[in-house]
């Protein structure tokens, strides 16, 4: 298996680093070698935030060179032109616009959302999805993150 290069990013306080660590999560329990990092900026007040997740067999290093990227995923639509260069030629790009935000029972779910429409490219099994969700998010924000989730995979 190839090694797939994903980079999350958005604005602190949009879920960027809750997302990827659900990816990341669902990546090992498939038994992926995974590699995450993360640049927080500004998150604090509300600047630029980015995640990148990196698994496969075999994953040397955690930094995805510059377009090489095999999805993109923003969480706000200011950050697509911030970001375009991470994503390789022919690679996915994913946008809030993507997602029918009147579904969301929550709109801090958006993340979610958008990581349910990226796993319709990915080969891991619901079963995968639901129990990293479960184990990286409070019992409490279950429900509406499921919810949310399976939203995304519907807006493919």
């Amino acid at each position: 298996m190839k090694t797939v290069n994903i980079t999350f990013a958005g604005l602190g306080g949009q879920g960027v680093l809750t997302a990827t660590d659900v990816l990341a999560a669902a990546a090992f329990s498939a038994g992926l070698d995974v590699k995450k990092s993360e640049v927080h900026g500004m998150s604090q007040r509300g600047g630029s935030v980015s995640s990148e997740v990196r698994y496969g067999e075999k994953v040397a290093s955690p930094m995805i060179p510059a377009g090489e990227s095999d999805f993109l995923v923003v969480t706000d639509a200011a950050q697509v032109d911030v970001n375009r260069g991470k994503l390789k030629s022919g690679g996915v790009l994913i946008t809030p616009e993507m997602i029918d935000i009147a579904g969301l029972g929550n709109k801090k779910a958006l993340n979610i959302a958008l990581l349910g429409l990226l796993s319709t490219y990915l080969d891991f099994l619901g079963e995968t999805w639901k129990a990293a969700l479960a184990g990286e998010l409070p019992a409490k924000l279950h429900e509406v993150n499921f919810a949310a989730f399976e939203l995304g995979k519907r807006s493919r």
